[in-house]
This record gives C-alpha cells, sequence and structure tokens, in this order.
C-alpha cells in the first residue's frame, strides 16, 4: 500500500514510536500546510491510504474524485467537517476514526486560563524587554467557571476548578446539565443566566452542524465587562466576526483562543493576534507526544489492519 501523510509541519510523525507499525509500507510524509486543490490531487494520485491529522486537510467530493486509487482515509481522533462522508461513500473509500484523550486538551485550557488571569504573557513581555512587574493579574479562587459541554474536557476542567476553589456553572444539553448537578455542581437556569453569571467561559463542544455559530453577538454582549471567553474546541463555534466586534464593544474583557477560523495563521498581523486583550496559541490542545503516540497509533494501527482485511480477500 502507498500511503501519504500531509501537513505534518512539525516534521515529527517519522519520530513517533508508533511510526514502526507502518514498517513495509511506502510511505511519503509532507511537511508543509497546502490548501491548493491541484496540489493535493498531485500529491494524493498514487496513495491507496491517507493518514489525515485531525481537520488540517480537507477532502471534498471535487478532490476525491480525482483520487481513483484512494481505498482508506485513517483519521487521527473524530472525522468532522473537514471529510465529505457521503462522498467516501459513493467512491467505496473506507473512512476510519479514532478515538483520543482529554488529557492533553483539558490541560492547555487550564493554561490559558492561568496566562489569561495572571496576564503572564505581558509581564513576560516586559521582563525580556528590561522591565520589572508591569501589570497586575487576577486569581482565580473565588471566580465562577462557566463551561458549556460537560464532556470529557468539561468534566475534567471542573475537577481543576474545584481544586482552586473556584464555583463551576455549567450550560449545555439536558443530560449534560444533569450531569454537572450530580457532580455537585451548578447548571445554569437559563443560556442568558449563564453568559451573564460566569467570570470565566470555557467552550468545549464538537462542531456538528448544531453547534455551529452557536454563541452568537448577544451571547457575548451579555458577559461581564471582566470576564474571559475561553476556546480550545473550535473557532466556528462562534459566529464569524463576533469576538472582535464583542471585544471591542468590552464585553467580555478578555479572550483566550486555540482554534482560528483558517489555520495555520502565518500573518503575524492578524487582528486576533495583535488585539492587547486577546491570549493565542497556535492549536496545542492535541499536540503533546502523548496525545500523538495514541492519535497515531491508533490511526496507524488501523490502516495495517485495512491491509490485512485486503490481502485475506
Amino acid at each position: 500500500m502507498r500511503i501519504v501523510i500531509p501537513d505534518d509541519y512539525q516534521r515529527v510523525v517519522q519520530g513517533l514510536e508508533c511510526f514502526s507499525l507502518l514498517e513495509g509500507f511506502d510511505v511519503r510524509v509532507y511537511h508543509d500546510a497546502v490548501s491548493d486543490v491541484d496540489v493535493l490531487a498531485e500529491r494524493f494520485a498514487e496513495a491507496d491510504a491517507l493518514v489525515l491529522t485531525r481537520e488540517r486537510t480537507r477532502l471534498d467530493a471535487a478532490l476525491l474524485q480525482r483520487l481513483p486509487r484512494l481505498k482508506l482515509i485513517s483519521q487521527t481522533g473524530r472525522a468532522g467537517p473537514h471529510l465529505d462522508l457521503e462522498a467516501c461513500r459513493e467512491r467505496g473509500v473506507t473512512v476510519a476514526e479514532g478515538t483520543g484523550s482529554p488529557i492533553a486538551a483539558a490541560e492547555l485550557t487550564w493554561a490559558l486560563i492561568l496566562n489569561a488571569r495572571r496576564g503572564l504573557r505581558e509581564a513576560m513581555n516586559g521582563l525580556y524587554a528590561g522591565q520589572w512587574q508591569v501589570n497586575l493579574g487576577q486569581r482565580l479562587y473565588g471566580q465562577t467557571l462557566g463551561i458549556w459541554g460537560y464532556g470529557r474536557i468539561g468534566q475534567r476542567l471542573a475537577r481543576y476548578a474545584r481544586a482552586f476553589e473556584m464555583p463551576v456553572l455549567v450550560w449545555g444539553s439536558e443530560a449534560s446539565r444533569q450531569a454537572a448537578v450530580a457532580d455537585g455542581h451548578e447548571a445554569a437556569p437559563t443560556r442568558e443566566a449563564f453568559f451573564a453569571q460566569a467570570d470565566i467561559v470555557s467552550l468545549h463542544l464538537r462542531l456538528v452542524e448544531a453547534t455551529r455559530y452557536c454563541v452568537s453577538a448577544a451571547d457575548l454582549a451579555r458577559m461581564k465587562p471582566d470576564a474571559l471567553l475561553v476556546n480550545s474546541s473550535r473557532a466556528e463555534l462562534i459566529a464569524p466576526g463576533a469576538l472582535l466586534e464583542a471585544l471591542e464593544r468590552g464585553r467580555p474583557g478578555q479572550a483566550a483562543l486555540d482554534v482560528f477560523e483558517q489555520e495555520p495563521i502565518l500573518q503575524a498581523d492578524h487582528p486576533l493576534l495583535t488585539h492587547p486583550r486577546v491570549l493565542c496559541t497556535p492549536h496545542l490542545g492535541y499536540v503533546e507526544k502523548h496525545s500523538y503516540e495514541a492519535y497515531f497509533g491508533e490511526a496507524f494501527a488501523n490502516v495495517r489492519a485495512f491491509y490485512q482485511a485486503l490481502t485475506k480477500q
């Protein structure tokens, strides 16, 4: 089998221990970020299998039509809107999904919260520029952490908050709110109350059609002037342009982001990167060694299993 692995920006995939699972296969790894359909069609033309890193590569019906050899897409983590699953079914392309761990994403989210509230970026920039104590941060103790989406990551965040003696307020499905109450937290009575009462709002929802742009300008306008919005899930959960407009209007007072509508961002003058009250990281939630070993290990194992099934036919 010929296997292509695109979008290995960091040049780390071939150094993973699990890469040995592909021993004996014809593997080609690309280390750049490419969205041009013609370039992707050329690179993938001879591939029997693609191993995709999360949502970095988009495969729609038009591109799939140009890949007659393709038999398998082995996805690290869950398949998302970047894949046209109906087109895959029509063309007989098998899509193998993986699982993931909430640990790295939850830890990164907590790091964003801590850094944003204590103003560490500004303080460190000042120190490296020869200045001493240039700002004044806030402690987390006593602040209400609002969590929209009480799944594996949201539940882990709630446990972190308890250790920091922070009240937790949860919004989401009825099942999510009931689970939060069972764990000793508070469920917001309404969506409006959730945004109005939380000092920190952290989003933890999967991006599907029902959640796309689910956070509106009206939601953001209800937040406190000194509140913090954290998004380490998907940028498209927030209505286009709503966050920057809300920040300019003063509600919320801060944002911490790990996800963006267009990735990777390679422009230093991007409005989110240059905003004085926005802390940005380059989609690092899952970018951690143990996570990569788990994600790619499962994806490579799925390739081997698919190949073994083919050879038995």
